[in-house]
């Protein structure tokens, strides 16, 4: 519950911004096709901490690691809270990318404490955490910045980042891994392991183009919401974003339908349903109440299946060598990062220049990509 609630708490910090790209940009002099860069520095940002930070969780004590980096973050996300120009909010949005990564030392470290025949469900358990913060961190910073502006939203989680500190430096068991590597052999050791773990190189792609697609999707749907066409406030945006919420629970169960073997059957069904969430979603007439609620459901769909597949992924990955776990969480984590942080650039351009049609077709593509990868491959992980 510790870990589920940590990771909740952290990883929120990547998506507070999504929501709010529209104002942020607004108010610091940015055209609306470069709001995506918000969001996509701060997924850069995190990319790069899942190749650099991650990776020491196999050679430092674990504790003492997450303890500075949620400092670190706490740190940027007041500077976020404080400045006024483009440039440095754009610093301050990569470093909170870079040293949110905590959340990527502490679910392996779950791993670690499960046995075989429970590591699905555990990991699925702390993920849950992690996913219901990724989910209620774009209506609760809408919620926020309704009532006090967008600054507001960072300063809060900077309080609450240094209070979690206080917690987990009371609470959090020290965990020394056994490997005694320099630094530039762990660094060096990612690419040796990037090209010999075929599983890894599957599942990454795999999940780069799934979650590429959720990070369109949430970039430009608040967008077109808050368009002429549905005319929503922030709050409403808020509201709608909190069906993201119900994707949370396939964390569990897709868990525990991997532990007993069916994986690939998760898989195939969750990259379907991301697909089908994009289809969904170009029903029914713009502002019209059937729209809206063919929207809300593509949401739920879109992100279950994103969820879904991560989850499976997670596990295969995990199973292949407990000595370098960190190492091939990252490499995993960065790989579908990078492609969240493209997307929500190519996702904000698309729908600056062809609208939410336009940017719904890019989305459907690339599930049906993963689709084909995943197919194409016999592995039964």
């Amino acid at each position: 519950m510790l870990f589920a609630v940590a990771c909740g708490l952290i990883v929120a910090n990547l998506y507070y911004g999504q929501p709010l790209a529209g104002p942020i940009a607004a108010e610091l002099g940015m055209s609306p096709a470069a709001a995506g860069l918000l969001v996509t520095l701060t997924q850069v940002g995190y990319g790069l901490g899942l190749l650099f930070i991650v990776p020491l969780g196999d050679i430092l004590e674990n504790r003492r690691l997450v303890l500075t980096l949620i400092a670190c973050c706490a740190l940027a996300l007041l500077s976020a809270a404080m400045v006024r120009s483009a440039p440095v909010f754009l610093a301050a949005a990569a470093a909170i990318g870079f040293t949110s990564v905590t959340v990527q030392i502490l679910v392996p470290w779950s791993a670690h404490l499960a046995s075989d025949a429970n590591r699905g469900r555990v990991v699925g358990n702390v993920m849950s955490g992690l996913l219901m913060g990724i989910m209620l961190a774009r209506p609760v910073a809408s919620f926020v910045a309704s009532l006090w502006g967008w600054h507001a939203i960072y300063l809060l989680s900077a309080a609450l980042m240094l209070a979690l500190a206080v917690l987990l430096l009371l609470i959090l068991p020290s965990r020394r891994p056994e490997a005694k590597l320099p630094y530039a052999k762990l660094l060096g050791s990612l690419w040796w392991l990037a090209r010999t773990q075929p599983v890894l190189q599957r599942r990454a792609l795999q999940q780069a183009c799934l979650f590429g697609a959720f990070s369109l999707f949430w970039t430009t749907v608040p967008l077109f919401l808050a368009s002429p066409a549905f005319g929503l406030s922030q709050r409403g945006i808020a509201l709608f974003a909190l069906a993201g919420v119900a994707g949370a629970v396939a964390a569990p169960i897709s868990g525990r339908l991997a532990d007993r073997g069916h994986g690939r059957k998760v898989s195939i069904v969750a990259m379907l349903m991301v697909a089908g969430g994009f289809l969904m979603s170009l029903a029914g007439q713009d502002g019209s109440l059937l729209a809206l609620g063919l929207l809300t459901l593509a949401a739920i769909v879109l992100d279950y299946g994103v969820t879904a597949n991560l989850i499976t992924g997670q596990r295969a990955i995990f199973g292949l060598d407990a000595e370098y776990r960190s190492r091939l969480n990252g490499l995993f984590m960065a790989s579908f990062f990078m492609g969240g942080a493209a997307c929500s650039a190519l996702g904000a351009w698309a729908y600056a220049h062809g609208g939410w049609t336009l940017a719904c077709w890019v989305g459907f593509a690339l599930p049906v990509m993963a689709l084909v990868h995943f197919l194409a491959s016999t592995s039964k992980r």
